[in-house]
């Protein structure tokens, strides 16, 4: 068990804590409970990734028409394509800042857009935006929520919403957890992997990020609020039952 144990966490680069190895185990056969996963991770001397606080990238001192919070801090979604959330946040690297914009499906939390770039403009949110709407087939009557930061109300973007068939909701002013689920995932992106990294250059960050998103959230890594299984394999249950 023990052998077990520690390679899970060690595949996982220090980012499973008790609960998602003993799903992992559950997944694999091995009934294991929480508390027993954490006692031998604490004898083992495992000690996964602690989160950390950051600092929000949100500039909303501007004159820009702000749209209603319709959202509402109701996150649920009964399908793919009904709720969409973006958000902004950023990294350092050696040659400086670089600023990460995220499209997040609230049905599974599945990443479906996202743009890395040198400043904080409003191409960084319309590249994301395009990337997600390409992925997923350029749906209608997608509920799209973000801060009221000056990028998403800009005119650039705020064209494509309604262009594509998008409705705008943002969230209220200072209000960080009306856009929770973005929260969230940056808080995991930092947490697993940026802390941990030293960037040299900007293009070593954005292939970080890129097999972070891609090849890891996506994919494998566990979430909670989804029955703990990948966005990936969460959606595909939703194909099959289609």
């Amino acid at each position: 068990m023990d052998k077990r144990i520690t390679d899970i966490f060690n595949a996982h680069k220090s980012r499973y804590g008790a609960q998602r190895i003993a799903d992992e185990l559950h997944a694999d056969g091995e009934i294991c409970s929480k508390n027993r996963v954490a006692k031998r991770m604490r004898h083992l001397k495992l000690r996964a990734k602690a989160k950390k606080k950051f600092k929000v990238t949100t500039d909303s001192k501007h004159n820009l028409p702000v749209a209603p919070n319709l959202l509402n801090r109701d996150f649920s979604a009964t399908a793919p394509n009904q709720k969409w959330v973006g958000d902004i946040s950023y990294v350092w690297t050696d040659e400086g800042w670089m600023y990460l914009a995220v499209v997040i499906d609230l049905y599974s939390r599945v990443v479906i857009g996202w743009s890395i770039q040198s400043t904080m403009s409003r191409k960084l949110v319309c590249d994301a935006f395009m990337m997600a709407l390409w992925r997923r087939g350029f749906p209608r009557d997608v509920l799209f929520h973000s801060d009221r930061g000056s990028q998403y109300c800009s005119h650039d973007y705020q064209n494509l919403l309604k262009t594509y068939g998008l409705t705008c909701s943002m969230s209220r002013k200072g209000n960080c957890w009306d856009n929770a689920v973005s929260e969230s995932f940056f808080h995991s992106l930092k947490t697993e992997l940026i802390y941990s990294e030293r960037y040299a250059t900007r293009e070593i960050a954005k292939q970080s990020i890129f097999q972070y998103i891609e090849g890891y959230y996506n994919r494998v890594r566990r979430h909670s609020t989804i029955g703990s299984v990948s966005p990936e394999m969460f959606e595909n249950q939703f194909v099959k039952v289609v």
